[in-house]
């Protein structure tokens, strides 16, 4: 068989992305070729997500890339990818979650303030709406690009903090000192490397099938069903994150108000059953609370 052709974003932390999911394809065997794709969320770091009026941003310029027999497959940071894909693709296969957590990472001379104090540097509706139902009073600056860009911005920049994955540090490899956010639910499928297929090419497709870490399959398809039944796209407030410990799975979530001054919470523990759909289940419960009025006044306030 010839080299699978691995499609990715060019930035370090996507490039390090395919490399893992080429090197997962090698233990079996298989040869690959790493294909760098620059995305239009990449050319455009001034404008925030939420104005651009899209989602997917990140993952349109491989998902075309996929469809034109470019590429043979696309390797995607999951909670960037939004729940409804084009016609013939699909989502394949799942690496193991690493680090699922938001950070909070200072500059120097913010180093003793208090939570409260800092000015704030993230373009996320999800961070700013959590951030604020504990720390109404914050001000927020808008801040896009790779880690790096950010990192670099946080230094020259009027504000003093940011708020990041703990992922794209880990894996990176950055030595920098970071504070964990308890007051934070990771986006949905936040920490996760997905490889997304052509339904054409069902050899290659089996093939991607053989990397897939079952366990965070089961936890992501919760995630993501759950925010495809709130219609939150991947830019309302919405956070969600399931875990398996021991023979349950327990499964946090909330949909907050932009200010932070309404969310809906959702906590269960509950044994996992293939046939049932988690994920909507519990967004039902969300909307049947007010989940509904609230989605409304959040689309349109963005």
């Amino acid at each position: 068989m010839k080299s699978i052709r691995i499609g990715t974003r060019n930035s370090a932390l996507a490039l390090w992305q395919a490399r893992e999911v080429a090197r997962h394809l090698q233990n079996n065997n298989y040869l690959t070729e790493i294909v760098p794709i620059v995305s239009s969320g990449d050319k455009n770091l001034n404008q925030p997500l939420y104005s651009m009026g899209i989602t997917g941003v990140f993952t349109r310029d491989l998902d075309v890339a996929l469809l034109n027999d470019e590429i043979d497959i696309a390797v995607h940071s999951l909670k960037d990818v939004p729940t409804q894909l084009p016609h013939n693709i699909e989502m394949i296969a799942y690496l193991e979650r690493d680090y699922p957590q938001d950070i909070l990472i200072r500059k120097e001379s913010a180093k003793n303030k208090e939570l409260h104090e800092l000015k704030l540097a993230t373009s996320s509706l999800r961070r700013r709406a959590f951030w604020l139902r504990h720390y109404p009073t914050t001000d927020f600056s808008d801040i896009r690009g790779n880690i790096q860009t950010r990192l670099q911005k946080l230094e020259d920049g009027d504000f003093d903090a940011t708020i990041l994955s703990l992922a794209g540090i880990k894996r990176m490899k950055m030595e920098i000192d970071y504070e964990m956010l308890p007051v934070m639910i990771s986006a949905p499928s936040q920490g996760v490397i997905a490889v997304a297929g052509h339904s054409d090419k069902p050899e290659i497709n089996e093939i991607l099938k053989q990397i897939n870490h079952a366990p965070t399959q089961i936890c992501v398809e919760i995630e993501r069903n759950f925010l495809s039944t709130l219609e939150g796209g991947c830019t309302a407030p919405i956070g969600a994150f399931a875990e398996i410990i021991e023979d349950q799975i327990r499964f946090t979530a909330a949909l907050c108000s932009l200010d932070g001054k309404n969310c809906i919470a959702i906590d269960e523990n509950f044994e996992y059953d293939p046939s049932e759909n988690f994920g909507e289940k519990f967004a039902k419960v969300v909307l049947e609370n007010g989940g509904k009025e609230l989605m409304a006044e959040i689309k349109s306030q963005i």
